[in-house]
């Protein structure tokens, strides 16, 4: 049986070169990178060339690249400092926001008193963005937390409109980027954003490291401490290995961006009109007309298939999911879906499928003729 992986948006596969840089620097330069011997000066200088290409990439200084374990630890570190180090009073987000804000927002609540407002989501899943200046209209610091692409529905945010308009009401700009690095160019210097922040395992990277772009002078304190490493903002020995990895992953996603770009997104029209040729009646949540990777599909059936669908996917070797694979064992449904469908359409089963430039018409076939036996 062919395994089919349509969950990319979950997680991606590591491109061989990445795991041969990754071989490489664990067999050959495993010395730590604040040691002063030349085990460690020669981790240090992979360390900094990793730091200087990624920042290439965004058109950025190296020095506001900060290495992380992921987008979870950048989102409750960038967020906890604005509010007890930067004097953030409210917060603005939405209630589409990946749990790593929303839940990181209910505890800054509690803890703080800060205030949070939740912009307006309109029925396609996208920010309303006059409501968003009504909102910064109010007096307070303030900053503002919305994701650039909807891990579940692929919504895309305008980031430079967004920056523009907290940057008219003198307001901090702070975005998840974790589905959009790597996937659609960012020149950090022309869009008037904060702070930034990625994943390197949604990029064909390995998983348990990220980085977060930190504007110069923006005043952030550690989350955590010990040593200081990462200019005293990250204590803790740097994964030299992950880093040399992701920084190798964002270069190829980078260098070959425009043809993956034209395949993925020929696969998904490819997907949508197969979809809609074999059920009549499917809808899309969202839009079709998502981020090119993702399309979230309401399918034309009954309730009754809803906790099975996933099930007999699996079966036949075909990964996809019903949202965040970070609420997976979990038949609540979605906090995105609940934003924007009914109560009826909500207990329909919606599916998203996630792809990569790994993926082929065959894949689509499979999934096809697989939820016609459904």
């Amino acid at each position: 049986m062919k395994k089919i992986y349509l969950d990319n948006a979950s997680t991606t596969a590591i491109r061989p070169e990445v795991i041969q840089v990754m071989t490489k620097v664990m067999t050959e330069d495993y010395g730590n990178p604040s040691s002063t011997h030349s085990f460690g000066r020669n981790a240090k200088n992979i360390l900094e060339l990793s730091r200087k290409s990624i920042a290439k990439q965004l058109n950025v200084n190296a020095q506001e690249i900060v290495f992380t374990s992921g987008g979870t630890e950048a989102n409750n570190w960038i967020l906890r400092s604005a509010v007890k180090d930067l004097g953030v009073k409210r917060i603005i987000s939405s209630k589409v926001e990946h749990h790593a804000v929303l839940l990181a927002l209910t505890a800054l609540q509690k803890e703080f008193g800060i205030g949070v407002d939740y912009v307006n989501v309109l029925p396609d899943g996208s920010i309303d963005l006059t409501h968003l200046a009504d909102l910064l209209s109010k007096e307070g610091k303030t900053l503002v937390s919305l994701m650039h692409v909807n891990n579940e529905i692929g919504t895309v945010l305008d980031l430079e409109r967004v920056g523009l308009i907290c940057k008219q009401y003198k307001a901090l700009f702070h975005s998840d980027t974790v589905q959009s690095m790597g996937k659609m160019p960012l020149d950090l210097q022309k869009i008037p954003v904060d702070f930034v922040l990625a994943s390197a395992h949604k990029f064909h990277g390995p998983k348990g490291v990220g980085f977060a772009f930190v504007r110069r002078n923006s005043g952030l304190q550690p989350l955590f401490y010990g040593g200081e490493q990462e200019k005293g903002l990250r204590a803790g020995t740097e994964a030299v290995h992950q880093i040399a990895g992701m920084a190798k992953a964002l270069e190829l996603s980078y260098s070959h961006l425009d043809e993956e770009t034209e395949q993925i997104f020929s696969l998904k029209k490819y997907l949508i009109e197969q979809l809609e040729n074999a059920f009549p009646g499917v809808a899309f949540n969202g839009t079709k007309d998502s981020f090119y990777t993702i399309l979230n599909v309401l399918l034309p059936f009954s309730e009754e298939k809803t906790a099975m669908i996933l099930f007999h996917l699996d079966m036949r070797g075909i990964a996809v999911s019903r949202g965040s694979a970070c609420q997976s064992g979990s038949f609540r449904p979605s906090h995105v879906l609940a934003e924007i469908l009914s109560d009826d359409l909500i207990r329909k089963p919606s599916l998203r499928i996630s792809m990569s430039h790994y993926n082929t018409k065959e894949d689509i076939d499979g999934l096809i003729e697989a939820l016609k036996t459904v």
